[in-house]
C-alpha cells in the first residue's frame, strides 16, 4: 500500500480553502489545515473527516501576519510534505498594520506565501516531485513594488488586493525558476467567482459555489499537469497568459524585495 501523501492549506476554513480541504481529503490526503481561529478549525475538522472519511486530518494555528509564527509551524511539520497550497488571504476596508509594521494585506497576501513556501521548502524537498500552489486572481494589477506596504500611497482595499495577486503570479514564477532543479513545481491559478467574506469586503458577490473555486487549486496539486508544468498561471482547469511573469527584472526585484523581510 502506498504511503499516504501530506497536503497543507492555508486559509482553510474560508469558503475556498474549506472546499479545497475537503477535496484533498477526499482524494485520501494527509491534510493539515492552518487557520487563525480554533473553533472553526475544530469544526472545520470535524466536518472533513465525516465527509470524506479520511481520519488523518488536523488542524494548525497559525498567525500568518507573522513570519517567526510561520517558522515555528514549519517546524511541526513531521519530514516530508507533498503539496502547499497557499490560499488565505485578507481584505481590511482601512489600513491596518501588524505588531511587526507590515501592512495587513502585504503580510498575508503575499509574504506568508513567501515565507510558508521557504520556510516548509525543506519539507517539500523530501517529497519531490512536489507541489506548491498559490491562489491568485484574474483581479491583478497596480504593483508598486517600491511601495508594497502602501506607506506612499493611499490605502485602498481594493488597489491592495489587486497589487497582492499580481505579486502571487509573479513569485510563483521566480520560485518556479528556483525550485525547478529540486523537482518542485509552483503555479498560481484564479479560484473561480465564489461570494465570501472576502469578495463581499472588496464589493462583488459571486455566482459560483466554494467547490467550483477549489476545483483548479485541487486539480494543480493532484493531477499529473501540475507537476509536469511550472511557473504558469491557470483559470478554470485551463493555462491562462499572464503578463505579469515576462519582464524578468521585475520579477527579480520584487523576490529580492520580498527577500528582505525574511
Amino acid at each position: 500500500m502506498s504511503k499516504q501523501k501530506k497536503a497543507v492549506i492555508t486559509g482553510a476554513t474560508g469558503a475556498i480553502g474549506l472546499s479545497i480541504s475537503r477535496l484533498m481529503a477526499e482524494k485520501n490526503y494527509e491534510t493539515i489545515l492552518v487557520a487563525k481561529n480554533e473553533d472553526k478549525a475544530k469544526k472545520a475538522v470535524k466536518d472533513i473527516i465525516k465527509k470524506s472519511k479520511n481520519n488523518n486530518v488536523r488542524y494548525e494555528i497559525v498567525n500568518l501576519e507573522s513570519y517567526n509564527n510561520i517558522k515555528g509551524f514549519s517546524s511541526k511539520i513531521d519530514g516530508s510534505l507533498d503539496v502547499l497550497i497557499n490560499n488565505a488571504a485578507v481584505t481590511p476596508r482601512t489600513k491596518t498594520f501588524t505588531p511587526e509594521g507590515l501592512e495587513i494585506q502585504f503580510a498575508v497576501n503575499i509574504m506568508s506565501y513567501f515565507w510558508m513556501t521557504l520556510e516548509l521548502l525543506d519539507s517539500l524537498k523530501k517529497s519531490a516531485p512536489s507541489r506548491v500552489v498559490n491562489v491568485a486572481s484574474y483581479w491583478a494589477g497596480d504593483l508598486n513594488i517600491a511601495d508594497l506596504n502602501f506607506e506612499k500611497r493611499p490605502y485602498n482595499n481594493n488597489l491592495a488586493y489587486r497589487q497582492s495577486k499580481q505579486a502571487n503570479r509573479m513569485l510563483s514564477f521566480a520560485f518556479s525558476e528556483r525550485l525547478k532543479k529540486f523537482n518542485i513545481s509552483v503555479n498560481s491559478c484564479h479560484p473561480g467567482e465564489v461570494n465570501s467574506a472576502l469578495s463581499n469586503s472588496l464589493g462583488f458577490g459571486g455566482h459560483e459555489s466554494a467547490d467550483k473555486g477549489a476545483e483548479t487549486p485541487v486539480w494543480l496539486a493532484t493531477e499529473p499537469i501540475g507537476q509536469e508544468r511550472t511557473g504558469l498561471y491557470y483559470e478554470y482547469l485551463s493555462q491562462t497568459p499572464c503578463r505579469f511573469i515576462y519582464n524578468d527584472s521585475e520579477v527579480d526585484a520584487l523576490y529580492d524585495e520580498c527577500l528582505k523581510y525574511c
